[in-house]
């Protein structure tokens, strides 16, 4: 009884896949493990050091990794109006430099290139978790969480999403006792595994504790 499990993992192989693509041995499968979280670690550092302000939303939606014999492949996804980051000296059809030199001094590897490609995306306010980060940089601002989910509600219906659910947990409010609270737009078949849903797990801290936001958005139905 009320078990779950990650809708994105439920789906892999069907309306989702993989965020990495490569083979290993067994014995040398979590050094694989490691070092993709140190490349996207070093990605997010990058991006969160070179921030104009601190209410710059990342802009990040995903970080796809493809390893070959002598080449990494990095695909980083970014929303198409993030100012003076990653895009600076993409359009001129230049080589990412900067981030690609500090990942490659990261990976400490000689005998495998470094191939950093951006690909940037129309709809922002589809993707979940540029809405989380939406939603916590409100919440920072001082901003009632209802009038907050509400206005991540109003963005989302924006891109022609099918239906989106936004739930907070924590000391919301800074109140003394924790607690959930939700909005729910349209339809989120969970159980229906033919159906394309984004979800993401967001954490926020704040001086009364840490609050989790988790939103699911139902794309399209296949």
């Amino acid at each position: 009884m009320a078990q779950k499990i990650n809708p994105l993992g439920f789906r892999l192989g069907t309306t989702q896949s993989h965020h990495s693509f490569w083979f290993a041995q067994p014995k040398h499968f979590s050094a694989g493990l490691q070092e993709d979280e140190k490349i996207r670690n070093c990605i997010n550092n990058y991006v969160q050091k070179n921030k104009k302000t601190s209410s710059d939303p990342e802009g990040i939606t995903r970080i796809i990794i493809k390893k070959r014999t002598n080449l990494i492949q990095v695909i980083i996804y970014i929303y198409i109006g993030l100012p003076n980051l990653l895009i600076e000296i993409e359009g001129r059809g230049l080589v990412i430099g900067k981030l690609q030199m500090s990942v490659q001094r990261e990976l400490n590897s000689v005998n495998r290139r470094l191939n950093i490609i951006i690909t940037r995306i129309e709809k922002p306010y589809g993707q979940p978790n540029i809405l989380a980060e939406y939603i916590a940089l409100q919440l920072k601002n001082r901003v009632s969480f209802r009038k907050a989910i509400k206005k991540a509600v109003e963005l989302a219906e924006q891109t022609d999403t099918k239906g989106i659910k936004v739930q907070i947990g924590g000391r919301i409010d800074g109140k003394e006792i924790a607690r959930v609270e939700w909005i729910r737009e349209g339809r989120i078949p969970l159980q229906t595994i033919r159906a394309k849903i984004d979800h993401c797990s967001y954490t926020m801290r704040t001086i009364y504790g840490v609050l989790g936001i988790k939103i699911w958005i139902f794309v399209d139905e296949e």
